[in-house]
């Protein structure tokens, strides 16, 4: 199976890095989900949850803000807690 590599960051430091099935993040018109294969891009992020499925399990963070960049089945987010 396919899967994403998924790393979070905060102010703080490095606050998720695993890999992942797929990703649910906040975008400023509405949520959006990424697959395995989605194409690039970079967005800004609004309040919200950042919900992935880890080894079949969601787990979810909430968030005040970022910036998500994908790119070659990679998710890079920069989060404000």
């Amino acid at each position: 199976m396919d899967s994403i590599k998924l790393h979070i960051l905060s102010p703080e430091g490095t606050l998720v890095k695993t890999t992942v099935e797929l990703v649910t993040l906040p975008g400023l018109l509405a949520p959006f989900t990424v697959l395995p294969g989605h194409a690039a891009l970079v967005t800004a992020l609004e309040a919200g949850h950042v919900r992935y499925v880890e080894n079949g399990a969601e787990k979810r963070m909430q968030i005040k803000e970022g910036f998500a960049e994908v790119r070659d089945n990679q998710v890079n987010v920069c989060v404000e807690l």
